[in-house]
């Protein structure tokens, strides 16, 4: 795992309870690495790397030192899985966007409408994306700079999505009426408003947040037993594709002990 910072990252103990299970003699560290030094990297890895994985803020340059990429990779612009592959080939996935899609349906999220996400990063991003694949029609971008949602507004329109903007401290304005309120803004950022109760008795609230858990918005729902979509069920159900990716090349083909391996990580990702 890749990245500044990534002492908290909690995706080595899952890793590492995957191939035990699957009897893999594989080792999967943290390593502090910035942007700037991603390339020189990745050029000093040698054959006994079978590929590695990337939190932020590395994702959108991953991506750029890609050969190969699916399109939740090019819809999104950011990836957090890289395979080194045969004649040193690095083959970039985006897993957040199916972890994502798995955890709202989990939650119970059907046929969204609409949707208000807070934050307009690389985790919006893939949330959009994983929304539209629900068969979202339409969004409101919750900043905190509002001149920064470029990137998001170029992808809501690639996707056919109508996407309005507003600042934070109004979220609490924009929420009623939605299906799903989405939470990607970094750890840290505090939710100071009480949003209605209405809104988090009916929507469903997917909060990325997993170290600690509950994050801000998460919190508001589990208070009147509203449903939530987690941080902690996104990053397993993310890491277990890419778990799927290093050991055969494919995101989407299941493992052969899949139910074995995911019990494993969920218990890991709980003793933690």
């Amino acid at each position: 795992m890749l990245g500044h910072p990534v002492a908290h990252s909690l995706s080595p103990a899952l890793h590492a309870a995957a191939y035990r299970r699957l009897e893999l003699d594989w080792q999967y560290d943290r390593h502090e690495v910035r942007e700037h030094e991603l390339q020189a990297f990745l050029e000093g890895l040698d054959r006994s790397w079978r590929g590695l994985s990337a939190t932020m803020p590395l994702k959108e340059e991953l991506y750029r030192l890609a050969d190969e990429w699916d399109d939740a990779v090019s819809l999104t612009g950011a990836a957090n899985t890289l395979l080194l592959a045969d004649g040193g080939r690095r083959i970039a996935r985006n897993t957040d966007v199916a972890g994502i899609e798995r955890s709202l349906r989990d939650a119970g999220l059907d046929s969204p409408r609409h949707a208000v996400i807070a934050g307009a990063g690389a985790t919006a991003r893939s949330v959009l994306v994983a929304l539209d694949a629900l068969g979202l029609r339409s969004a409101t971008v919750a900043v905190r700079e509002p001149v920064r949602t470029g990137s998001l507004a170029g992808l809501a329109d690639d996707l056919g999505l109508e996407l309005d903007v507003v600042r934070l401290g109004d979220l609490e304005h924009v929420v009623e009426g939605a299906d799903v309120v989405a939470w990607t803004l970094p750890n840290g950022v505090a939710l100071r408003t009480e949003l209605p109760f209405d809104a988090r008795t009916t929507a469903v609230a997917l909060d990325v947040t997993y170290h600690p858990w509950p994050g801000p918005l998460a919190a508001q729902w589990l208070e009147v037993g509203g449903r939530v979509a987690s941080g902690r069920d996104m990053l397993l159900h993310q890491a277990v594709r890419q778990v799927r990716f290093f050991v055969s090349g494919q995101t989407d083909s299941p493992l052969a002990d899949e139910a074995g391996v995911e019990a494993a990580m969920r218990a890991a990702l709980d003793a933690l």
